[in-house]
């Protein structure tokens, strides 16, 4: 895959994300019970993302079910995506 294939992916990931942060109720009734107690709120959130060309050694290592060594993800890690609702297999 040519890195100008990986900007559309990326892009349909940002969005992806984005549109979990804007669905959540939870996010939703924390800020309004802030504005509620008379504060502003102003919320940033930052994501970085890495990617990696998966190399034909790690086609296989992906095939049997383990990440290649360019997704080394800790538990911090795998709990943050999954509060935006994004599963880590």
């Amino acid at each position: 895959m040519h890195k100008s294939e990986i900007k559309p992916l990326l892009k349909r990931l940002g969005e992806s994300i984005n549109e979990a942060f804007s669905n959540s109720h939870e996010i939703h009734d924390r800020i309004r019970e802030i504005r509620d107690a008379g504060y502003e709120v102003f919320l940033s959130v930052e994501t970085k993302i890495g990617y990696c060309h998966a190399k034909d050694e790690n086609r296989k290592t992906v095939e049997e079910n383990k990440q290649p060594e360019c997704l080394n993800f800790n538990e911090y890690d795998a709990k943050f995506l999954k509060t935006m609702k994004i599963a880590v297999n």
